[in-house]
């Protein structure tokens, strides 16, 4: 933002009158001693497969320029781990460390992401898939199973198919006590009418968002979610493909990549008709910011507005007064164009009057509105967005320019451990410039840094923050009065 901040993260802090919970921190797992960590919970196939999708970085960086842009291989990042701050190097490596310097970050409580784990949930190979992130989430577990009082891990949720979604959940939940999870989405699956070589195939890809368009019923993984109080939470990237696809240049590849995966996803979520199903489901799309939601909100009803049932009436073919349109031509002296139209009957464009084969012509089926008040209860209730400090675009979430004056649910997600954050203890500062300059109130902001994240896990799960720094504050937030973890 400005860079004015004065104050340091333990001084803002210390003047708030609520905790601050960092709902999308990043530890950096070492690559070397994690994988051998793996091999012992999960064997070769899960360790070696672990470090073949982390090679995926080296393999490209070891490429020409030439090369890649023959095979037309996105340019990764370099130089993306912080060397000129070691300390910080440090505590993103080893979480002990991390949950000795929250108070120096001005955080209460962390809900902690992968970052080597991003890119799992992408293996091609189903039998790797399941080897990796099940090892990944037994070993990820064990580091941080005696820090939870502060910090809470993601566990990796794999999601080509229902069926191995399920089990990851059963068993994390179960077996490792995970609380939140990470959900695999937009990622490639391979388009049936092309069979070529593996160098061509990933180019002939469609991406997953689940609630249009699947190949397969994801309904009973939103079930299990449900039981096992579970929130589905989406940390996709949408680099390395598509548009953001340069070989040269990383700085194109990345910006943006984060909130293209999350609004293809919470797009598909939302016109599939899953928060209609599941209301009780509360849904996060990390890292991508807000203003891109704020946006969706309102092309979403924008387009309801025009491509609804009753509003599609109006453009059936049918309606189309030939003859006026004929005569008016006429009048106007186009005897080209009442030719044409004469040859067609009158319609001037009889190609396009086609439905594509579809039986339900509504694409808003799915929500089945029957209120405006249906848009609050199907899209600004349910779903959060994760936003780092810096980004002055939150202040949307709490404006109002969203439709129905509506405030979307933003949530502070520090990103630390990551290159962009330069400094740990730099985002609450920049997270608070907001109030400083006068763009959200502190109200705002205590919901930014705390009671957002609060409603979305622990609306979720009643018992989300039992036994953590915030489990007081979160509960008289939720209007809750402690229960017994009941068994399912």
């Amino acid at each position: 933002m400005t860079g004015h901040a004065q104050q340091t993260p333990a001084q803002i802090r210390a003047s708030l009158g609520h905790p601050v919970i960092d709902g999308d921190g990043h530890w950096v797992e070492y690559d070397p001693v994690f994988a051998e960590q793996m091999r012992k919970v999960g064997g070769d196939l899960a360790a070696d497969g672990f470090l073949a999708a982390m090679n995926a970085t080296k393999t490209a960086l070891d490429m020409p320029v030439a090369e890649r842009q023959r095979r037309r291989v996105a340019m990764p990042g370099f130089w993306t781990r912080q060397t000129g701050n070691t300390l910080d190097r440090a505590t993103a490596m080893m979480p002990r460390l991390f949950y000795d310097r929250m108070d120096e970050f001005g955080t209460d409580f962390a809900v902690i992401y992968p970052t080597a784990g991003l890119r799992l949930p992408r293996i091609k190979d189903d039998a790797t898939r399941r080897a990796v992130i099940h090892a990944y989430n037994v070993v990820s577990a064990d580091y941080f199973a005696k820090l939870s009082d502060r910090m809470t891990p993601a566990a990796i949720i794999p999601m080509h198919h229902p069926e191995e979604a399920i089990a990851e959940l059963e068993f994390a939940t179960s077996q490792l006590g995970t609380k939140a999870a990470m959900f695999g989405s937009a990622f490639p699956r391979q388009v049936d009418s092309v069979k070529q070589d593996p160098e061509a195939d990933r180019f002939a890809v469609w991406y997953e968002v689940f609630g249009i368009d699947s190949p397969y019923d994801y309904d009973p993984v939103w079930a299990t979610c449900r039981k096992l109080k579970i929130a589905p939470t989406f940390h996709s990237t949408g680099s390395n493909q598509a548009l953001r696809n340069s070989p040269t240049n990383f700085v194109y590849n990345h910006i943006g990549h984060f909130a293209d995966a999350g609004h293809a996803a919470c797009k598909g979520v939302f016109l599939g008709g899953i928060t209609r199903r599941f209301p009780e489901l509360r849904w996060a799309f990390l890292e991508g910011g807000v203003g891109w939601a704020s946006q969706l909100f309102g092309d979403l009803i924008e387009h309801w507005e025009r491509r609804n049932i009753r509003a599609l009436e109006n453009m059936k073919p049918d309606k189309l007064d030939r003859a006026k349109l004929m005569g008016l031509v006429e009048k106007y002296g186009y005897e080209d164009m009442l030719s044409a139209l004469k040859t067609r009957g009158g319609t001037p464009d009889p190609e396009v009057h086609g439905t594509g084969g579809l039986d339900d012509l509504d694409d808003f089926s799915r929500c089945k509105f029957t209120r405006k008040e249906d848009w609050v209860d199907l899209f600004s209730t349910p779903f959060y967005f994760g936003c780092e400090a810096d980004d002055r675009m939150n202040a949307i979430a709490f404006g109002k320019t969203n439709p129905f004056g509506a405030k979307l649910n933003a949530i502070y997600s520090s990103d630390v451990g990551h290159f962009d954050v330069i400094d740990m203890r730099d985002p609450l500062p920049e997270a608070y410039e907001l109030v400083e300059d006068g763009f959200i109130t502190n109200d705002n902001f205590r919901d930014f840094v705390f009671g957002n994240s609060v409603r979305l896990w622990g609306t979720q799960n009643p018992n989300f923050f039992d036994g953590t720094h915030v489990a007081k504050e979160a509960r008289a937030l939720l209007g809750q009065t402690p229960v017994r973890q009941a068994a399912e």
